[in-house]
């Protein structure tokens, strides 16, 4: 297996920084009220070092840098940037597993034949990432997926490891054991109690040892994952939870009706594709990107779930103008999506009598 595992660098303050540009080059928290018992979502590479960090109060954060910018989380806002860089990536590589808005794993064995292409498909998926969305991403490259992690966090941000077959053992090793994939904080403690303070004590403890410490088989686990050891496998979502179509324009069209035209035939190549899958949806969504890259998206959800290209397209547009009655000016790319999707089903006509 080549496994690679993407983390979006400092995602929810990344993405405030591309839409308040301002804000660059600041300490920023993104997270609750310093004042009150809020807590820290993330902080951008500025504010960190201050040394604050995710899950830390938000008061402490303050004390500790006084100049720091706190903003709420606006998590449909990193939704909408989320599915654009997932979007990105599956041109590069089919087959991926979310974790997170921020993170997965992308099966690159499934396009890469040796390590050496493996790492070429990776630069290429920081770059259409970056292209995209102008985030920043970094990315491990290894032979499971524990490996795998571990090393998209060490060269941030923007970094990329690969991690050789037959290196995992000694790549994992001086890492402390709560980067472990499995070990919480009751796990960790027990292993602290213990001496055991890294991947490489942890993979070197003999059987006897380990049943004193983590008895039974998430020991054993625990142990494998240290040596780098892990069988998972890319998890699938099974059938998929959007259909969606954009396209990114040469300039910037200012034009409204040949927006409207952009978008209704877009809509006519979705409701083919849930034709084709035997699907309807209740969920339509238009998104749009500006010049400065910011993304901006409305959804509408039915009662009842479509498969009218006409209708999705009339939606659409709809969405469309109500995003540039908040926004107004030209967009350099524009799409649509459906979710919610769900069976195609005809009623009988004993069900139609009853619900006539």
């Amino acid at each position: 297996m080549i496994i690679g595992h993407l983390d979006l660098d400092a995602f929810f303050a990344a993405v405030e920084e591309l839409e308040q540009p301002e804000l660059r080059g600041r300490p920023l928290v993104v997270g609750g009220d310093p004042h009150g018992r809020g807590v820290v979502a993330t902080a951008n590479y500025e504010a960190r070092r201050y040394g604050i960090g995710s899950a830390m109060s938000c008061a402490e954060a303050l004390r500790r840098c006084p100049r720091a910018v706190f903003v709420h989380p606006r998590k449909g806002l990193y939704s909408t940037y989320s599915d654009a860089v997932w979007a990105a990536v599956r041109e590069v590589v089919p087959t991926v597993e979310r974790t997170g808005l921020d993170e997965g794993y992308l099966d690159l064995g499934e396009v890469a034949d040796d390590f050496a292409r493996a790492r070429e498909l990776a630069e290429a998926i920081q770059a259409v990432v970056r292209g995209a969305t102008r985030l920043s991403a970094s990315v491990g490259v290894a032979t499971c997926k524990v490996c795998a992690k571990v090393a998209s966090d060490r060269r941030k941000p923007g970094g990329l490891t690969v991690v050789p077959p037959g290196r995992e053992a000694a790549f994992l090793a001086p890492f402390d054991v709560r980067l472990l994939a499995g070990v919480g904080p009751r796990a960790e403690a027990r292993l602290l109690a213990a001496g055991v303070r890294t991947m490489g004590a942890l993979a070197g403890l003999s059987d006897a040892e380990l049943r004193s410490i983590a008895p039974g088989k998430v020991g054993r686990l625990l142990r494998d994952r240290a040596r780098g050891v892990d069988a998972r496998p890319i998890e699938l979502g099974g059938e998929p939870v959007s259909i969606s179509q954009e396209e990114t324009f040469e300039r910037d069209v200012l034009d409204r009706s040949r927006l409207h035209a952009e978008l209704t035939t877009m809509a006519t190549r979705v409701a083919e594709n849930l034709t084709l899958g035997g699907r309807t949806a209740r969920t339509i969504t238009t998104k749009l990107r500006y010049p400065d890259f910011s993304i901006r998206s409305r959804s509408q959800t039915l009662p009842v779930g479509i498969d009218d290209g006409a209708r999705i397209g009339e939606l659409a547009c709809s969405l469309l103008d109500r995003a540039l009655a908040d926004r107004p000016g030209a967009v350099r790319l524009v799409g649509v999506g459906v979710s919610s999707l769900e069976p195609h089903r005809q009623l009988t006509l004993l069900e139609a009598s009853t619900e006539a």
